[in-house]
């Protein structure tokens, strides 16, 4: 797996779109690309991201309504761009949560020095969850609190379990019924600092399910899913 820093860019322009991941690729960036809020979503929702370059002039909802979300929901690095140069609106951009504005059009070596900047700026943990977000977890009578980093089976008696194995539990416990691949999951668990080892994420899998699978070669909670990756299976309930 990369672990060079994953940039999301958010522009309804196919070919400006493709034009700024071809850059950034050539310049060891990982990137993803979306042409509007809900694409963005759900690429957010299964990659731990960087930072997000957004345009201002979106279909459905426009980059100021998504930069003002993001900003209550994740502390991420957010590029806002826009055909818009006039000084009111790069205020605006940046009075609602950007951390730059770029204007277009711009040149290559530009967006390369505004990307490299807001990073170094806003070096450390990023795109995290609000504080109110939810962390007690349960399912088929399993408790995980994501606050104490604890596990309890139906009991009520504690688990003992390594930090890499309560991080992927509480990660799959927060996307129930999806397919995540070995690199989603490497990202969500570890970000920048994993190794380049996908199989590490099928170890702890299988020492999770000893854990917690009333029969771990036959598992009833974490699937897999052939050429795929995993999926939790459970109802989970939030709160």
């Amino acid at each position: 797996m990369s672990t060079e820093p994953h940039i999301l860019i958010v522009e309804d322009d196919r070919e400006i779109r493709a034009l700024m991941a071809r850059l950034l690729k050539a310049n060891e960036f990982r990137v993803s690309t979306a042409s509007d809020g809900r694409e963005m979503d759900r690429i957010l929702a299964d990659s731990r991201i960087d930072l997000v370059i957004l345009d201002v002039m979106l279909p459905q909802e426009d980059g100021l309504s998504i930069c003002r979300r993001l900003r209550a929901q994740r502390q991420i690095p957010i590029i806002m761009v826009s055909a818009k140069g006039e000084e009111v609106d790069r205020v605006i951009g940046l009075e609602i949560g950007a951390d730059d504005y770029l204007v277009k059009p711009f040149a290559a070596r530009e967006l390369l020095a505004r990307v490299r900047a807001v990073m170094r700026r806003t070096s450390g943990p990023v795109d995290t969850l609000p504080a109110d977000a939810a962390h007690l977890f349960r399912f088929h009578g399993w408790t995980l609190d994501a606050l104490r980093r604890t596990i309890t089976d139906p009991s009520g008696a504690r688990v003992s379990v390594t930090d890499g194995e309560f991080d992927l539990l509480r990660v799959l416990c927060q996307r129930p019924g999806r397919v995540l691949s070995r690199d989603q999951l490497i990202d969500l668990t570890q970000g920048r600092a994993a190794g380049p080892n996908e199989r590490s994420i099928d170890i702890l899998v299988v020492r999770l399910r000893r854990k917690i699978e009333a029969d771990p070669q036959r598992p009833d909670f974490i699937k897999t899913v052939r050429s795929g990756g995993y999926m939790f299976t459970p109802d989970v309930e939030a709160s």
